[in-house]
């Protein structure tokens, strides 16, 4: 903390560089981020908060921008009178080609001299044309994400991941994301506590990683679901270490036992019991994603009577155990594999992790 508090007595300065039809979202996500990080000296408490970070809004030149739903966004400063930057963040490519250049010409000027460098939704397209992603790893809104690869072919793309990190290039999907992105990095340069202080503030349900799938498992199963059953689900996965029985989901949903259990059934193809499980087990892959959860926790926090219990669970659904899955997957990642690719063939390589182990 007192390193964080030092640091914020010096907030670093994060620039948004905005152009016509900027995705909003993409935007005024990470500035509200950023506008609302602040910490308080506890020795010095009549010093208020101090705030973590300047924001300013970039355009590519200083006429006001408007977003793709309309909304007028009025730049701080053009380009040319930007000042320098701790992280930069494009929130958009730019549109005609004279701007285009414009804005490619200043980013390689810029990148040199700036610690972080992050592309927003469509800002992956400016950022890319300037070569400096070639050989490495991006995060691409899953729209974009066929087009990206055929014209920067250099560049390795994720289409599933959130965001991603790559020495100082940063690159996240956009959208709500945004929010996520820009939360880890708060957590990257002041701390997990102020970082998760922040996302309760924002009333943020939970603070995802980069590798959680953009395509998420509650989005899937709400959007199979009936009508009926579109609020129980957002519940069920919002209540994962709880008491989620046929009996407890059925009085939810305000029918007898026998009718919610077939008409869920008609609904989904499986039993209320097989959906939990399955829910629990997807979660329980994004979790095992974070080096600091440990199987125990992980286990607790999803409901499971105890952590063994949980692996033979995990095994039962995935072929594997938890830690030879969190292990392949770390491995994976480090050869520079998509990072949402389930490990190929994972009974034969967790014989042979255990193997080689023994």
């Amino acid at each position: 903390m007192a390193q964080a508090i030092a640091a914020a007595m010096n907030p670093k300065t994060v620039g948004l560089i905005v152009a016509e039809e900027t995705a909003a979202a993409d935007l005024v996500g990470p500035a509200e981020v950023f506008s609302r990080s602040r910490i308080r000296k506890r020795d010095q408490p009549e010093a208020g908060e101090l705030p973590c970070y300047r924001v300013i809004t970039t355009g590519i030149n200083a006429e006001p921008c408007v977003t793709e739903c309309g909304i007028v966004i009025r730049p701080h400063v053009g380009l040319e009178q930007a000042p320098p930057f701790d992280t930069m963040f494009i929130a958009s490519g730019g549109h005609g080609q004279k701007l285009r250049s414009k804005l490619i010409r200043w980013l390689k000027q810029r990148v040199p001299h700036t610690r972080r460098i992050a592309a927003l939704g469509r800002g992956i397209y400016a950022l890319a044309a300037t070569g400096l992603l070639d050989g490495r790893q991006a995060a691409i809104h899953w729209r974009f994400a066929k087009d990206v690869a055929s014209r920067f072919p250099k560049i390795r793309v994720h289409p599933n991941n959130l965001f991603v990190k790559d020495g100082p290039f940063y690159t996240c999907a956009g959208g709500t994301s945004a929010i996520d992105f820009a939360l880890a990095l708060v957590e990257e340069d002041y701390g997990r506590h102020v970082a998760l202080a922040l996302a309760r503030e924002l009333v943020v349900h939970v603070r995802r990683s980069g590798e959680h799938e953009q395509y998420s498992e509650a989005l899937k199963f709400q959007i199979q679901s009936s009508d009926r059953f579109a609020d129980l689900l957002a519940w069920v996965f919002s209540h994962l270490s709880d008491d989620l029985s046929v009996d407890v989901l059925a009085q939810r949903a305000a029918m007898s036992r026998r009718n919610f259990t077939r008409l869920f059934h008609e609904a989904f193809g499986k039993t209320p019991a097989q959906f939990v499980a399955e829910a629990r087990i997807a979660e329980a892959r994004q979790r095992l994603l974070v080096p600091r959860n440990s199987i125990e926790s992980i286990a607790q926090s999803l409901g499971f009577r105890s952590a063994d219990v949980f692996s033979v669970a995990f095994e039962r659904f995935t072929g594997i155990r938890p830690r030879i899955y969190r292990t392949l997957r770390r491995a994976s990642k480090s050869h520079g594999g998509s990072a949402n690719a389930e490990p190929q063939n994972s009974r034969a390589r967790a014989r042979s992790t255990v193997l080689r182990a023994a």
